[in-house]
């Protein structure tokens, strides 16, 4: 548990840091603009520091960034991941393969590619209020039902819906589909 808190304290201080200089920002000013003394700045910037959530919050605002990316790990500047390296979750029995293709957590993202099997299906899981899911079909007729409503999308189709409502995929096609979901969760909530 220790470690998992240093490691947690060496990330804020770290990403404070570069986004402080990114921001063309003095301790000072990142103190004025998040209403913390300054020492408080120095001493989470050394890692020292122990933010009370109402801190990171204040922190995370005047840094206009979430509290979960304050508190990764840095991304480095460029990530190749190897085909091999992908995760994939097999579901409904190996009909259905879902690529996770993001290797960053980005709050409020998805994009997966979907491989079903000829006649394979799979239910989708509905995604928090506000969500708004893309959906391409790229090989392959793919049916997507959408609270009741079916959609015949074929190659270089697009649909795109309220992510939050129950929906499934259907390989309806003679050969293996794939498509590719990409999910948003939007601010107004469209």
């Amino acid at each position: 548990m220790d470690n998992n808190l240093d490691k947690t304290s060496r990330n804020l201080a770290n990403n404070i840091v570069s986004l402080r200089k990114k921001r063309g920002l003095s301790q000072s000013q990142l103190a004025e603009r998040s209403e913390l003394p300054r020492s408080t700045i120095s001493n989470f910037e050394s890692g020292i520091g122990n933010p009370s959530l109402q801190n990171l919050v204040k922190l995370s605002s005047a840094l206009q960034i979430s509290i979960e990316e304050i508190l990764s790990s840095p991304r480095s500047e460029c990530l190749l991941m190897r085909s091999n390296d992908v995760p994939v979750q097999i579901r409904q029995n190996g009909q259905a393969h879902i690529y996770k293709l993001l290797p960053d957590k980005i709050s409020g993202a998805e994009i997966d590619r979907i491989e079903l099997s000829v006649g394979g299906r799979m239910g989708g899981i509905p995604h928090l209020d506000g969500t708004k899911e893309y959906f391409i079909c790229q090989q392959g007729e793919i049916q997507l039902a959408v609270s009741g409503q079916k959609f015949q999308l074929k190659s270089g189709d697009v649909l795109s819906f309220r992510g939050d409502q129950p929906h499934s995929y259907l390989n309806s096609g003679k050969t293996k589909a794939i498509g590719f979901s990409v999910v948003f969760v939007t601010p107004s909530g469209l």
